[in-house]
């Protein structure tokens, strides 16, 4: 049952990590700094979004017009370090 907890705590962490690379990605490609027409790029991009879009979406209609500012990965990451917690203190 160990092993199980860990391979969940593992999996929140690399999706945590995946949602700030996606967000730090699309500033730099929204600032110019990276050229999205790269192939690489597109792709790394491309996966990204597509792992990360079908969590963040639900979670973007319900969340208030900020502006052109997006916290919807922000509060995905708090969700997730809540799950994290939550697993933990089951654990012990």
């Amino acid at each position: 049952m160990l092993a199980i907890f860990w391979l969940i705590d593992t999996v929140i962490g690399i999706y945590i990590f995946m949602l700030i690379a996606s967000a730090i990605l699309s500033w730099l490609v929204a600032f110019d700094v990276i050229n999205s027409s790269n192939r690489f790029v597109y792709m790394v991009a491309d996966t990204l979004r597509r792992l990360t879009e079908p969590v963040l979406a639900p979670i973007r209609r319900i969340m208030p017009d900020l502006g052109g500012i997006d916290v919807s990965p922000v509060i995905l990451i708090l969700l997730l370090f809540f799950a994290r917690n939550l697993i933990f203190e089951y654990l012990v």
